[in-house]
């Protein structure tokens, strides 16, 4: 698929870098599927950023519908362009209870056997949960596999989800901001925050 019409209706984004930044030269896959935290909006913002400011070749990975080829985020069954991370050199991972069919799972299972780096973000700790093809080689990715404790989470990023802080779905998060650091720079301009989630224990 090199070519600009392959490019356009590929079922990914693709970011190229400017060759003249520290980046270039390396492939970064994006892989977003959540169904909570909009993942597929905060992953091409991410992959923009590091390709435009860094030189990094991104692409961003979607749960899709395989029908009509839509962005699907409540689609836990399918995603289309794992096999670019056969030759990626980092994998952003945001998904929650994923469930692939072996023949996209075993690409994204290579490379986390080939030892290159993996961030996990958010959600990433539960990335798997197999319940339907629970004969799957790859079943032990699974958050709430026995023989592989806590699955891939636990496993590769080193932990799995244990629980929500507070009431799930009825609490929010307030953040704010230590006296003693207010005049920090990094907060500049910052009062404090607020977000309409709950935390994870």
């Amino acid at each position: 698929k090199d070519s600009e019409e392959a490019l356009e209706t590929a079922p990914w984004a693709h970011y190229p870098g400017p060759a003249d930044l520290p980046g270039a030269g390396h492939k970064v896959v994006l892989i977003a599927g959540d169904e909570e935290y909009r993942s597929e909006e905060a992953l091409p913002m991410l992959g923009g950023v590091m390709a435009k400011r860094h030189g990094f070749d991104c692409y961003v990975l979607f749960s899709t519908d395989p029908t009509s080829g839509e962005i699907d985020p409540m689609n836990q069954e399918h995603i289309e362009g794992l096999e670019l991370l056969d030759d990626a050199d980092l994998v952003v991972i945001f998904t929650r209870f994923r469930e692939w069919p072996d023949q996209q799972m075993k690409h994204f299972v290579k490379y986390v056997e080939s030892g290159k780096p993996i961030i996990g973000i958010r959600t990433a700790t539960h990335a798997f949960k197999y319940h339907r093809r629970t004969e799957s080689p790859y079943a032990r990715y699974s958050s709430f596999h026995e023989g592989w404790s806590g699955g891939f989470g636990r496993q590769v990023l080193g932990e799995t989800w244990v629980n929500h802080h507070g009431g799930h779905g009825s609490q929010s998060t307030r953040g704010v901001v230590e006296p003693s650091s207010k005049k920090h720079p990094i907060l500049r301009g910052i009062t404090g925050a607020w977000g309409p989630t709950d935390v994870y224990g």
